[in-house]
């Protein structure tokens, strides 16, 4: 059953061929026979989730069904979920249990998906190949010695080894994408403001946003209807219909424009990883798009803006974790002082507490103008990329990393290293556009991504593009091998 689609695995279930509490115990299973070697999944919710299959048959025996009614999905463990621990990947919240659901974690129960459990991540979301989670780092399926990406990359190899059909994740900086291009899997990331952020522990308020995880668009298609819709709590969120993405998936790419940045395409680009992103936009021009060269001039000072902005808002989002109102609280502390630097010291891993000095360094008296003022003019002008080159075409396409996934400890002691990894995501985060990651080939047998980037809120084109390009190729069907 594992390497059914979503739309397979409901139709199994309408026609009475199994059951959601037969597919969720078969999921589990497969969670505890091959995570040991991933550590992917932090939480293991096995009671609940069989309790929440037994309820999504009676729904499906009374005609009461969504699309994902019955389907076991992974949850990212940045998403409150009542009564579960939430820990972001951090000693800082290991012991806390959220005393609410966040409206993605309801919305997903409201449409009758099954939680198998939550999935390991960088710490706060800190981190672009999951090795600063607390506890300790997830390997990625097709080489145990690599890293799957980050931070979401706990979902993105759960979902590569088929550990879940389906896995929830937050981009903040390529989050979602990166970790999907360097484990084979489709991951999506929705425009800002089109999934609520309540109940979504903050990286950068600006830039964070949920989105799901696949093995394909059809997939990510449904669960992000799902995960979508105005949230009155997000003061981030927008008033704006759902598309009904599913709908559109069929449509022929005769036409469609794609835009090629140059800027994507030279130094620092690794040849087999470019030699595999122009063979998947060549299946496009078979498929009757027309490609063309666009420039967006400001791509290189995305990087450098990003990492003003988003540790200045991660300082200001991290400043309420203090060891008094939940979460991680040192021992004996001798006053309040020494209780609030002996817990977040003690709290906070590397990447986190590295983040935070800048940020509050950027946000500080005399650097502000200098600093987070600078940098969110430097994002306008790449926003402003962005929209002119939307005016000459539908979909600008390129790659999601300039290499292969990296073996485990190589980028550990080079953060500025580490942070170039995002160098071709960063910059949608800055203009809050969709983009997503579609397996697109494999290079030395590691898998290689594709991203798609679309204008505001038109996720249903790049599904759309997405899923016609996966049916004419079968990188997404692919499995790393001893996960069969």
């Amino acid at each position: 059953m594992y390497q059914k689609t979503i739309a397979e695995l409901a139709a199994g279930l309408r026609a009475g061929e199994f059951s959601s509490e037969e597919l969720t115990r078969s999921y589990l299973d497969r969670i505890e026979k091959h995570d040991e070697k991933l550590n992917s999944v932090l939480t293991l919710t096995a009671s609940a989730a069989l309790e929440a299959a037994k309820a999504a048959d009676k729904r499906l025996k009374n005609g009461d069904a969504t699309m994902l009614t019955g389907i076991p999905y992974l949850h990212k463990d940045i998403f409150c979920t009542l009564g579960v621990r939430t820990s972001c990947g951090s000693r800082m919240l290991d012991n806390f249990e959220a005393p609410y659901d966040a409206t993605v974690t309801a919305q997903l129960k409201e449409a009758g998906a099954v939680m198998l459990g939550k999935t390991n991540m960088d710490e706060f979301a800190m981190g672009s190949s999951n090795e600063t989670s607390f506890y300790g780092p997830v390997k990625n399926p097709w080489d145990l010695e690599r890293v799957p990406g980050g931070s979401s990359g706990g979902s993105a190899a759960a979902v590569a080894a088929r550990l879940a059909p389906l896995a929830t994740g937050t981009d903040t900086g390529g989050s979602i994408r990166q970790p999907a291009a360097l484990c084979g899997v489709t991951g999506i990331k929705p425009s800002y403001g089109r999934v609520s952020r309540f109940g979504m522990i903050a990286f950068a308020s600006s830039l964070d946003q949920g989105g799901p995880f696949a093995t394909c668009a059809e997939d990510a298609a449904h669960m992000l209807e799902a995960m979508s819709g105005f949230d009155r709590r997000d003061s981030t969120s927008i008033d704006r219909p759902v598309d009904h993405y599913a709908e559109g998936l069929a449509e022929d790419l005769c036409g469609l424009k794609i835009g090629l940045p140059r800027e994507y395409f030279g130094e620092g680009l690794d040849a087999r990883v470019g030699a595999a992103v122009e063979a998947a936009i060549e299946e496009y021009r078979t498929l009757g798009a027309e490609v063309r060269e666009i420039s967006l001039p400001n791509a290189s000072l995305a990087v450098p803006a990003y990492y003003v902005v988003a540790p200045a808002e991660c300082s200001s989002n991290l400043s309420r974790m203090d060891g008094v109102r939940f979460g991680y609280r040192c021992d004996n502390p001798r006053d309040l002082e020494d209780l609030y630097t002996r817990s977040r010291g003690e709290g906070f891993g590397a990447e986190v507490k590295r983040r935070i000095m800048v940020g509050t360094y950027a946000l500080s008296a005399g650097y502000y103008d200098a600093y987070y003022l600078k940098a969110q003019q430097v994002r306008r002008m790449i926003r402003d990329d962005f929209v002119r080159a939307f005016e000459d075409v539908d979909i600008i396409m390129g790659p999601v990393t300039p290499t292969t996934a990296f073996k485990l400890g190589e980028k550990a002691d080079d953060p500025v290293t580490m942070y170039l990894s995002d160098t071709y995501t960063i910059a949608v985060n800055l203009a809050g556009l969709p983009a997503m990651s579609v397996p697109a080939g494999m290079a030395e047998g590691l898998p290689v991504g594709l991203q798609l980037i679309g204008n505001y809120f038109d996720e249903g084109r790049l599904l759309n593009a997405a899923h016609k390009f996966q049916q004419v190729t079968d990188w997404h069907t692919r499995m790393p091998a001893g996960f069969e």
